[in-house]
């Protein structure tokens, strides 16, 4: 038999129709089941697989999904969303599913591009990252009916129940709360936080974490947790200035807990006392050179989302039974404490 084995084939091998073969992979639970296992043995032996192309033009569905590919806005923290590109895409594959990437310039211009990838048949759904408070992409999808689930809260709406809305997010609270707790429980007191400018959905809740956690312990005041927190952009060299204003302005500092690895990177630069630096994101600098992070758990987002967008809802709850199951998963990250270095001020940057 040359070429590819074809249905026609499978059928033979198994003495049934090939409408019956085609049961099996579409419809199990209507063929017998000694019926269902002949055929199945059949395309086992003969190594038969579907043909992608065809399927797709007969159920009208291409078992792909559309993510838009973000712009790298910095070289450091910028990479856990590759990371997650790159887990959503390996289980995607496992799964018989494709991933389709795509740019935009803007959230309007994603809009541009949802409609023209749904019109097409090209994606059964989307991914979204980036979510911010009052997102239009999220909007637009639910009013057209197309299925999606964001890595992140619909942040200003309703961030845990949102019925219309399915999601998975990082618990950037327990990150921070959590990292504070280690530095507290070695006898670290005056711990300082640099963090972004607030509105920030995911910054504002990490800083929370922080924040709680200092609360909590009660060693310091309201007054002295003001002059132990730094607001800036993110960025390596914001980081370093960061720094040094704490250091100018802050007194004693015990440890210093970041926002993001580019933030922490650049603290260490100017942290000549050795003082213990955590940040946020664990990307491949932190491990580099010794930086205690942050770990998101990219893979847990990235098969939350998957089982999201697959499973009961489809990526949606348009239809939908009624069902106790969550329509959100909250993944909890993992600090990686690593032996403290410190960088010297004059490394090249």
């Amino acid at each position: 038999m040359g070429g590819f084995p074809t249905v026609t084939d499978v059928a033979l091998a198994a003495g049934v129709s090939r409408q019956t073969v085609s049961n099996v992979m579409n419809s199990p639970g209507i063929v017998r089941t000694d019926t269902r296992q002949r055929v199945e043995a059949a395309i086992a032996e003969l190594g038969y697989r579907p043909h992608a192309s065809a399927r797709r033009l007969r159920t009208r569905r291409s078992s792909t999904i559309g993510i838009r590919l973000d712009p790298v806005i910095d070289g450091i923290s910028g990479s856990v969303l590759d990371r997650f590109l790159h887990a959503v895409t390996e289980q995607a594959d496992a799964q018989g599913l494709r991933v389709l990437l795509f740019t935009a310039t803007s959230p309007e211009d994603e809009i541009i591009q949802f409609r023209r990838l749904n019109d097409g048949a090209d994606v059964d759904g989307f991914v979204l990252t980036s979510t911010f408070a009052g997102d239009p992409r999220t909007r637009w999808l639910i009013e057209n009916g197309i299925s999606f689930v964001t890595f992140g809260r619909p942040w200003g709406v309703d961030d845990m129940n949102d019925p219309q809305h399915l999601w998975v997010d990082v618990d950037g609270w327990s990150g921070l709360h959590a990292a504070t707790r280690t530095q507290q429980e070695t006898g670290a007191r005056r711990i300082a936080y640099i963090g972004w400018p607030s509105p920030s959905g995911t910054g504002d809740d990490r800083r929370r974490g922080w924040y709680d956690a200092m609360i909590e312990r009660g060693d310091v005041s309201e007054r002295d947790l003001a002059e132990l927190e730094i607001v800036t952009t993110d960025g390596v060299s914001q980081g370093t200035a960061a720094m040094q204003q704490l250091r100018q302005n802050a007194g004693q500092i015990d440890a210093v807990l970041c926002a993001s690895d580019s933030l922490a990177l650049g603290a260490m630069m100017a942290n000549p006392e050795r003082v213990p630096v955590t940040g946020y994101d664990n990307t491949p600098i932190a491990a580099a050179i010794g930086l205690s992070s942050v770990d998101q758990a990219v893979d847990e987002v990235a098969a939350g989302v998957l089982e999201l967008l697959t499973g009961e809802f489809g990526g949606k709850v348009h239809g939908a039974p009624e069902s106790a199951e969550p329509r959100h998963r909250m993944v909890t990250p993992r600090l990686v404490v690593r032996e403290f270095a410190a960088i010297p001020m004059d490394v090249p940057r």
